[in-house]
């Protein structure tokens, strides 16, 4: 067990939230890194544990050519700023991971300009990829290169030269003596080579025993890049997709595919690095379509297996869009004092203050297995447990309440830590109502009684047949639903004499019919795999089946 397996991460890109010039002319230090101290108070406060920021070394423009490995960012400040930075956040709880931008450098490196002075005869010369001097390009060097991305004022470095090996590793070692970080986050690690990637591991075990390195990989199999000889975690873009197309579409198929198949291909053990936005993607807040699907969107997040994080700002509900030209939208410079009373106001980020206490509290939501408890287009279920507890992860993207009942090994009273409500479960199923566009997570209590209110007096409900001189023009909330005739009317009752439950025959054949009516619908939407069919042959329920129908438009 160590820190990063309860890590709760908050992401920051410095020269963004500090307003640096987007250039660097190597002058007199800016100490802008010390204007950050006072976000250190505020990220102990919101809940989070983990900082992971950076670019933070020298270098030309947005901090990815980097031109020293061993010197802060004039832009930002001096060593002496980072030293107190990294202190200041551990006195608080909180771990500090770094960029570690060692695919490419910039054209200032020290390499790179040897080789630009002295070409062939450069000692540096087999320290960066396919050098041609037959060859140039745009700078007119009289000679090309290999770059990352296209751009070649990031010029790729040759990791399979034993000096560059060293170097490297010697500035990791560099990072932690003088500035004592807990991990490095690798940028472009689906580019780096796999040799270099087991030998950075090897060093961080040199390090600190529980230094933490994660790679950003886009596609793949992740396996590739975590496992014992080379990384702890890799970004999951996977998830991030599903996340928020997932809620624009009302497919939670997609979410919960995505999450089984990382499942499948990772197991318990391995926490991905989860997040819904960063510097380098649009923000959730503009990305999706209905904004109150924020609730579910971070309930999933905090709730799935992962370590999850969230990118500066966005506990704002900020906007962020992609042009055409710049990122500039997506890193922003923001005042922490225009936010002074954001705890208090902002809904968004009360949630996300409360899913950082809860995830603290719950050791089922670091450490738990997964298990899919209930999964339809607009509802998806599933519990968390491990031997120090469960807890249960409900959300709702439809735009109407929906009654979850859920089956349960642990009987007694559960209770929403988001609500409070307790709801007492009954003959190993537990009966929850999920308000619309949100979520819960529900973990077994003792000694709390079922509140007024938040209890169903009965979890299977009753269907009657409405007459057709009683049908109505639908309410609001059920055309947002259910667009079209709706056959039947779901009522909770006491009594139960008189009703069609007791011919089980009947019963079986409304069933077997609103599993026919489910599969049907979801056969217009593309094929039906196995997987979906037992989905709809293991809902059993009456008011989940038939809120499922509607659930499809």
């Amino acid at each position: 067990m160590a820190w990063y397996d309860e890590a709760i991460f908050y992401h920051i890109y410095p020269l963004g939230l500090t307003g640096a010039p987007k250039e660097n002319d190597y002058g007199e230090p800016v100490h802008r890194l010390m204007t950050l101290l006072p976000w250190i108070d505020y990220l102990a406060d919101l809940g989070i544990n983990a900082l992971y920021i950076g670019p933070l070394f020298q270098s030309v423009g947005h901090g990815y050519e980097t031109t020293d490995y061993k010197l802060l960012d004039n832009r930002l400040g001096t060593n002496e700023d980072l030293i107190e930075f990294v202190d200041a956040c551990h006195k608080k709880g909180i771990r500090v991971v770094l960029d570690g931008v060692f695919n490419h450098v910039g054209r200032d490196f020290f390499a790179f300009k040897d080789l630009l002075e002295n070409r062939e005869y450069s000692p540096y010369l087999d320290w960066f990829c396919n050098v041609n001097f037959d060859g140039n390009n745009e700078y007119n060097d009289g000679f090309s290169y290999d770059n990352w991305g296209g751009y070649n004022l990031l010029v790729k470095l040759n990791q399979k030269n034993l000096s560059v090996i060293d170097f490297i590793c010697h500035n990791i070692r560099f990072w932690v003596q003088t500035f004592d970080i807990d991990g490095i986050r690798l940028d472009a690690a689906d580019v780096l080579d796999f040799d270099f990637m087991k030998k950075l591991r090897q060093t961080s075990r040199e390090v600190k025993s529980d230094f933490w390195l994660m790679g950003e990989v886009i596609h793949g199999d992740y396996t590739r890049w975590v496992n014992e000889g080379t990384l702890h975690s890799v970004t999951n873009y996977q998830l991030h997709k599903a996340l928020y197309s997932g809620h624009n579409d009302h497919n939670y198929f997609e979410i919960a595919h995505t999450v089984k198949r990382l499942h499948d291909m990772l197991g318990d053990k391995v926490r991905l690095y989860n997040f819904v936005d960063n510097h380098d993607v649009e923000r959730i807040y503009t990305k999706l379509n209905n904004k109150d699907h924020m609730v579910p969107v971070h309930v999933l997040l905090f709730g799935l297996p992962g370590l999850p994080s969230i990118y500066y700002g966005s506990e704002f509900a900020l906007e962020g869009k992609k042009e055409q030209y710049s990122d500039d939208s997506l890193r922003p410079a923001l005042k922490l004092e225009d936010f002074a009373d954001a705890m208090e106001s902002n809904p968004v980020t009360r949630l996300i203050a409360k899913l950082c206490k809860i995830r603290k509290e719950t050791p089922a939501l670091s450490y738990g297995d997964y298990n899919q408890l209930l999964l339809t287009n607009r509802q998806y279920a599933f519990s968390r447990s491990c031997p120090e507890g469960l807890a249960l992860v409900t959300v709702n993207n439809d735009e109407s309440d929906f009654v979850m009942n859920l089956p349960v090994t642990q009987a007694g009273t559960y209770k929403g830590l988001l609500t409070d409500q307790v709801v007492q479960a009954e003959n190993g199923n537990l009966s929850v109502n999920i308000k619309a566009c949100s979520g819960e997570i529900w973990v077994p209590c003792q000694g709390e009684e079922p509140r007024e209110g938040n209890v169903l007096e009965r979890s299977t409900p009753v269907v009657e047949t409405v007459p057709a001189e009683e049908t109505k023009a639908p309410d609001k909330a059920q055309k947002n639903s259910y667009q079209g005739e709706d056959p039947t009317r779901i009522t909770q009752r006491n009594d139960t004499a008189d009703s069609p439950l007791e011919n089980m025959d009947y019963h079986k054949g409304v069933i077997a019919g609103l599993q026919a009516a489910v599969l049907a619908r979801m056969e217009m939407n593309g094929p039906i795999t196995d997987q979906m069919k037992r989905d709809v042959e293991g809902q059993t329920d009456y008011q989940s089946l038939i809120n499922w129908i509607k659930s499809f438009r």
